[in-house]
Order: C-alpha cells, then sequence, then structure tokens
C-alpha cells in the first residue's frame, strides 16, 4: 500500500462556501500514483469546514450561506464564547454541522467524485485566515 501526505496552506477566503477542488487536484498530483484508494482531507480548525456538494451551480453555495446564517445567528444573547467577536461561536457550530473532515474514493489516479460533486471549503469566520488542511492519499 502506498500512503502520501502534503499539507496546503489556503489562501484567505471571505465567509462562505468555496470550490476547492480543482485546487486540491493541481497541488496534491500523488493522487495520480494510486489506482484504488481513499483522499482523506482535514481542516485543521475549529471554526471553518469541509463537504461535498453542487459544482455547477454558484447559487447552491450562496444559498448554504444564507441558510446557515439564519440557522447559526451571530450575537445570540445565549452565546458565552464571544472573544474573538459576533462570528466566533456561530463559526464553532457551523463547523460541527458541516464537519472538518471528508474522505474521497480514489478510482484510476483520480478523484472518484459524482458529476455534480465538488469539494467546499467552509469558511465560518466573517475575515478569513489563511487556513491549513492535511491531505492524506492511501491506496494501491
Amino acid at each position: 500500500m502506498k500512503f502520501f501526505q502534503k499539507e496546503m496552506i489556503l489562501p484567505r477566503y471571505r465567509r462562505g462556501f468555496h470550490l476547492i477542488t480543482d485546487q486540491i487536484r493541481d497541488e496534491f498530483s500523488d493522487i495520480k500514483n494510486i489506482d484504488i484508494g481513499i483522499l482523506h482531507i482535514l481542516v485543521k480548525h475549529t471554526s471553518a469546514g469541509i463537504t461535498i456538494n453542487e459544482n455547477a451551480d454558484p447559487t447552491v453555495r450562496q444559498d448554504f450561506e444564507s441558510h446557515f446564517n439564519k440557522s447559526v445567528p451571530e450575537n445570540a444573547p445565549y452565546y458565552r464564547h464571544n472573544y474573538e467577536g459576533p462570528d466566533d461561536m456561530p463559526a464553532h457550530i457551523k463547523t460541527s454541522i458541516v464537519g472538518n473532515e471528508i474522505s474521497i474514493p480514489i478510482t484510476k489516479g483520480k478523484l472518484n467524485l459524482g458529476t455534480w460533486q465538488g469539494i467546499y471549503f467552509c469558511e465560518f469566520r466573517n475575515y478569513g485566515i489563511n487556513r491549513h488542511i492535511v491531505l492524506t492519499a492511501y491506496g494501491e
């Protein structure tokens, strides 16, 4: 079995849901060395997430942002953890809902995603910072 790992630093993204599928393919070419396996992606932050969803229509990402902001609002009177501003606690909650890791099958050196699927990086802070993700590919 082969193992490859890389830590990527993502650029600063504004708050929202951002497609990073092509960036991962471009920066982690070791995927090409695996015929059958798995790519595991971990976001190393508690206020950002990762998920898979619609890759064609950008309004899906806008709707996700609108829905999450309504479901998990800023400045809720019951939040105690707000040391870093009104987006602090909502970002942590959103990360727990979405998750901070995913696994994707690798088949014949390519990510085996559905036709309309893409990898979303989810920035939940109002002012994003450079985020670190760990990519681990393994298989035969």
